[in-house]
């Protein structure tokens, strides 16, 4: 039995967790993180491979409450409308199928900013003053968790325990949370993690640190999941296991690890045989996993139809 890093942690959040380690080096979970609400990825997957993946990605872009609508780009637009309603759709399915939800926050800057101002390039909000008491960045922070702590109740409402992945990729700088370095992320990570747990009561979480640093981890006390993303640059098979490694350098041993989101599947072949422990892969949403671009439908029905996979169906 392992404990999640809340001890209020809800009886729902204790089980999803012990599932994980459970399936790590056993088996893997099968995951895709869906754009939109017609989730087009998950029938894609099922005409291809009969089957339907036991965790999927949702995204609270749509729910960032300072989105400038004035001058914003056709494509930010659209990302943004075809992402509304999405929590009523992850709500909807993880209680009809008992599915694994995990979430995805690509956060519109508190202040400032212009289009898709959660890249570094589109606003000049400055996370690390959010460290600073009485500043307006630090206010305007709070603000926008208080809002979105809203919807994650929701899910507790509901029984539904969240993966939830905030302030993902926090080592590269193209997003505002990891402009100033995952140090300022892991000070970030922290200051949600007190105030979703000992201020907004929010005991369904199960907290995900996504960074391939070994600088900034949060600390033991703080996360349940290390992860990463990772997007190689040509299709190879492998089964992650260099990055599984330098994953545990950078983050803890102690905890269970995860492919937060891939462009290339995982080698089912590969996996099976080194029995790397991930808990669960989820794959990125549109080209990435509809068509024959990145991932061929023949590595697709065999990795779904491999009884070292678990699926929905």
């Amino acid at each position: 039995m392992v404990n999640p890093v809340n001890p209020n942690a809800t009886g729902e959040a204790k089980a999803l967790l012990n599932f994980l380690y459970d399936a790590a080096g056993k088996k893997i979970i099968s995951g895709q993180h869906t754009q939109t609400v017609p989730m087009q990825e998950i029938n894609y997957i099922y005409q291809t491979t009969g089957k339907k993946p036991k965790l999927r990605g949702f995204e609270l872009l749509a729910y960032s409450p300072n989105i400038v609508y004035e001058g914003a780009s056709e494509e930010c637009l659209k990302e943004v409308y075809e992402n509304r309603d999405t929590m009523d759709e992850a709500i909807r399915w993880a209680k009809e199928t008992n599915g694994i939800v995990t979430l995805t926050f690509h956060w519109f800057s508190p202040i400032g900013g212009f289009d898709k101002s959660f890249y570094t390039e589109n606003t000049d909000f400055d996370a690390s003053r959010i460290l600073m008491e009485g500043t307006p960045e630090r206010q305007a922070f709070y603000s926008d968790m208080e809002v979105i702590a809203k919807q994650l109740k929701r899910f507790q409402d509901e029984k539904i325990p969240v993966l939830w992945r905030p302030f993902h990729e926090a080592e590269g700088t193209w997003f505002w949370w990891g402009a100033k370095g995952p140090e300022v992320a892991g000070e970030l990570f922290r200051l949600m993690y007190h105030y979703y747990t000992d201020i907004c009561k929010l005991n369904n979480l199960l907290w995900v640190w996504n960074c391939m640093s070994d600088k900034g981890y949060p600390g033991d006390a703080y996360v349940d999941v290390v992860s990463m993303d990772t997007y190689l640059p040509e299709y190879k098979a492998t089964d992650y296991k260099e990055e599984y490694d330098r994953l545990l350098n950078y983050t803890s041993k102690n905890k269970v690890a995860a492919l937060a989101e891939i462009g290339y599947l995982p080698d089912i072949h590969l996996l099976e045989k080194s029995q790397v422990p991930w808990a669960y892969f989820m794959c990125w949403s549109g080209d990435f996993c509809i068509g024959n671009k990145f991932n061929k439908e023949e590595n697709l029905r065999e990795l779904y139809n491999s009884e070292y996979v678990i699926t929905e169906l």
